[in-house]
């Protein structure tokens, strides 16, 4: 097996079992990740969104699978994460495409895939339904999203 599919193996292993510690050891520090919530991160914004996933994590599952790599740089990946959306406590399933940058043993640049609408169907319900696709919508739960960052990294800082 090829070193960063490895890699890959160990990230997501360790997501399964909420490990956020784990999972961050597999970034270098200036990784940079992306996705269509949480935006563009780098550094230890991007390893503190995934303590913040794991630690309010409720009734989580992580499947993953077709690790694929395209040359000794990069690699893709599928992943699904079934979880409670905690704001409404709606089930969510959600299916994502990794794309990964790999140099020095590390995953550098990290994005992941998928639909904000179909996303907020399952999150909001009949109004994620209704109102998922406008992109005032999506940039109200961006905001959300990048203001309970923030707040997660100041209590961080606290302790």
């Amino acid at each position: 097996m090829n070193t960063n599919s490895q890699l890959i193996e160990k990230f997501y292993t360790a997501f399964q079992q909420l490990d956020a510690a784990a999972m961050n050891s597999c970034y270098s520090d200036d990784i940079v990740f992306f996705d269509p919530v949480f935006g563009l991160l780098r550094g230890e914004e991007a390893k503190s969104m995934w303590e913040m996933l794991c630690k309010n994590a409720k009734q989580f599952s992580l499947t993953y699978g077709n690790i694929v790599v395209l040359d000794e740089e990069y690699s893709t990946c599928d992943w699904m994460a079934k979880y409670i959306f905690s704001a409404t406590g709606k089930q969510v399933i959600n299916k994502i495409k990794a794309n990964m940058r790999f140099a020095d043993g590390k995953i550098i640049e990290h994005s992941d895939a998928f639909s904000v609408h179909k996303w907020s169907r399952q999150a909001f319900g009949l109004t994620g339904t209704i109102l998922g696709w406008n992109s005032f919508f999506q940039n109200k739960i961006k905001n959300k999203a990048k203001k309970n960052l923030v707040t997660f990294m100041e209590q961080k800082k606290l302790k």
